[in-house]
């Protein structure tokens, strides 16, 4: 399931307030900044701190 490309262009992380980069294959909203990961379920993204768990890029 994709996102609207014109939702993804308003959401913001909840923590730093800064942009989200969407991984379409893991159902993600990644804070590459903080090193943090916000789910997405059944569409909608789950955008809370406390929800959010550890990222870190695959090399």
């Amino acid at each position: 399931m994709s996102l609207d490309p014109k939702l993804l262009e308003v959401l913001a992380c909840p923590k730093d307030k800064g942009p989200l980069r969407y991984l379409e294959s893991e159902q993600l909203l990644v804070n590459e900044r903080l090193g943090l990961a916000y789910r997405i379920d059944a569409g909608i993204p789950v955008l809370l701190i406390d929800e959010a768990t550890p990222w870190t890029p695959a090399n």
